[in-house]
């Protein structure tokens, strides 16, 4: 096992890291819109955390000599099914080989944030 770090992407900010690869598959954690360069939330609505959450995903994915397109499976977490058809639009920007994926409402997320996405790709 490999374990991922790029400062192009939030720091882990407890016991775990940004990515794991192992046999062939990079595991990211959970990506909230965290900006890397300055460490604070971005705010607003939900197409603008996606878009966060986006760009940190495949900064995490390049670091492990990966990328969305190899992408096999995510999973998505939301604030609110409210933002269903929003956060759909910014992610098939990002994920346009449709990796297999399942999407949940959660009743809190981490900093109280509106989404949260994690990965399985292909290194």
């Amino acid at each position: 096992m490999k374990m991922i770090h790029t400062e192009n992407a939030p720091a882990a900010i407890g016991p775990y890291s940004q990515a794991m690869v192992s046999g062939g598959f990079v595991f990211t954690s959970g990506q909230i819109p965290v900006d890397p360069a300055t460490g604070n939330l971005v705010t607003g609505d939900i197409a603008a955390q996606a878009e966060q959450v986006m760009q940190n995903l495949r900064a995490v994915l390049d670091a492990a000599g990966s990328g969305l397109e190899k992408a096999v499976k995510a999973t998505c977490y939301l604030a609110s099914m409210d933002d269903f058809a929003a956060f759909n639009a910014v992610y098939g920007k990002y994920m346009t080989n449709k990796p297999a994926r399942s999407c949940v409402a959660v009743k809190t997320l981490p900093k109280n944030v509106l989404c949260e996405v994690e990965v399985i790709a292909e290194v």
